[in-house]
């Protein structure tokens, strides 16, 4: 390539760029103008879930990439909450970046409310020079939402005479599921060796509403904010020459509901700790999360436990959580790097 063609193609990865950060700009905006009230499941292993956290994670790795979580929260009551989620991702070496599925499956209270979101992503990679990076995606999918009301027993269905169980209750129910279409957007950035990413769930704030004349069903917009760096390597005889330090922070919103969360990764060699503090904007703590995880260029496992600090500690006994990343394919030549150094768990 000529020195005239890097000018110019340098001068149009510019420009991508400032498009970039005039649409993130734009759409932190619209969030004042927004009232809204639900959540959507998280997890605790923000990077073992990158496509979760941010779609603008897909296609970053160096090569394609298969992800499997699984959580159980507040695991005393049984399977009250349970999470699976799988995603494939992969960069397409005839373009300038990335595409990926992801399938979520989500049970809440031991099955009475079931819901399966399913989407695919397209990811626009820009490389500005050598130290700075940026990806922008698009999300677009359905959020399929079930609603099982057997086996539940409603005031109205119990004689107030004798206590027996008679009937059911009538229900204005729209048929007891809803199909609706699902739209998302993100962006991540790296500078060296730090990163950071903004990622807008539910831009069109989808009605899931079941129950006929509810006004307060939509899917609220979700705003995660994230950033972190890769700390150096310790040559001097600390555990092995591979011991990195990784501080993290990730800041969620969605309606009323805030949460800050801040985290530090230690990796030595294949082994990884990783230790997180999350709170939900209040003077009470809400948890802690201890992580540990195995690393190697094709596979990656991680485990980690919330304890529980807030009142709900003697209720819920914490959360489980299981990662598992394979990696597959072949390693292609690039015209940039467009690996992300965040950390794997």
């Amino acid at each position: 390539m000529g020195l005239f063609s890097r000018h110019k193609q340098l001068k149009n990865n510019l420009k991508k760029g400032k498009e970039v950060i005039f649409l993130c700009s734009f759409l932190l905006l619209l969030l004042s103008a927004i009232q809204v009230k639900a959540q959507d499941p998280e997890f605790s292993q923000f990077y073992a879930n990158p496509i979760y956290l941010n779609p603008a994670f897909t296609g970053t790795s160096a090569l394609p990439r298969a992800v499997m979580n699984y959580r159980n929260q507040w695991p005393k009551q049984g399977n009250t909450y349970t999470t699976y989620n799988l995603s494939i991702d992969k960069f397409i070496n005839s373009t300038t970046g990335g595409i990926g599925i992801k399938v979520m499956y989500d049970r809440q209270l031991n099955g009475v409310i079931n819901s399966l979101n399913a989407s695919f992503i397209y990811a626009e990679h820009f490389n500005i020079n050598d130290q700075v990076f940026f990806s922008m995606a698009l999300e677009t999918g359905f959020i399929y939402k079930q609603f099982n009301i057997t086996g539940l027993v409603f005031p109205g269905m119990i004689n107030q005479g004798n206590g027996i169980i008679t009937g059911t209750y009538p229900i204005p129910i729209e048929g007891g599921n809803k199909l609706i279409p699902d739209f998302s957007f993100g962006t991540v950035g790296q500078f060296d060796e730090g990163y950071f990413g903004m990622a807008l769930h539910h831009l069109t704030q989808p009605d899931l509403a079941i129950f006929n004349g509810d006004q307060s069903g939509k899917l609220p917009l979700k705003l995660t904010l994230h950033a972190g760096a890769k700390g150096r390597e310790f040559h001097n005889g600390l555990l092995s020459k591979e011991f990195t330090i990784s501080p993290n922070v990730v800041y969620q919103q969605q309606g009323d509901f805030k949460q800050i969360n801040g985290g530090l990764y230690l990796k030595e060699d294949w082994l990884t700790f990783g230790l997180w503090y999350r709170n939900n904007l209040s003077a009470r703590p809400n948890s802690m999360v201890a992580m540990l995880g195995y690393q190697s260029d094709r596979f990656q496992f991680g485990y980690s436990f919330d304890f529980s600090l807030s009142n709900t500690a003697a209720y819920s006994y914490g959360s489980h959580e299981i990662s598992m990343i394979f990696f597959f394919g072949e390693y292609h030549k690039r015209y940039f790097n467009n690996t992300m150094v965040i950390p794997q768990m």
